[in-house]
């Protein structure tokens, strides 16, 4: 069950005419701040991602289901089936909800550690082309603003110092 800073949150990204994914980011966040706070575990990275993206679905975020090819075909429908739900907002089942948190409870919460998440966004990272990060990090200079842009220069400059570059 997402929490009501995360829908909050996402509904502000949503406003300021952000994407889906990044709407769907505060539900991964959300995931991954509850694994660490030791609510329940996950095996493996990607599992807190999808749990954090399913979570979104299901919230009303139209992120939509992963390219034929990408995952197996049952991820595929069962995004779908969450989208559908998130469209229609029925409530999840109690007993279902339960058994869920109660299996992750037996799950460990390593892979949510800062090396953990570094790994997984270097690997996903490596599967983008130069051009298409490149687009991703221009796009994301341009709608910082001003402000947040003046931030980061600094932090930068500070990084650079530090580091004798």
């Amino acid at each position: 069950m997402p929490t009501k800073k995360a829908i909050k949150r996402a509904r502000r990204d949503k406003q300021q005419g952000k994407s889906a994914s990044t709407q769907a980011g505060e539900f991964v966040r959300d995931e991954i701040d509850k694994i660490r706070k030791g609510e329940h575990g996950v095996r493996n990275t990607k599992q807190a991602i999808a749990i954090g993206l399913s979570e979104a679905r299901r919230a009303g975020v139209k992120l939509n289901p992963p390219k034929a090819g990408t995952t197996s075909e049952k991820t595929r429908k069962q995004a779908e089936r969450e989208l559908k739900q998130g469209a229609a907002h029925k409530p999840v089942s109690a007993k279902r909800s339960r058994a869920r948190v109660k299996a992750l409870k037996r799950e460990g919460t390593g892979a949510v550690s800062h090396e953990a998440l570094s790994r997984q966004a270097h690997t996903a990272a490596g599967r983008r082309s130069a051009t298409n990060r490149s687009a991703a990090a221009k796009k994301a200079a341009l709608t910082k603003g001003p402000r947040k842009r003046s931030q980061a220069a600094k932090k930068a400059a500070r990084t650079r110092a530090r580091t004798g570059r």
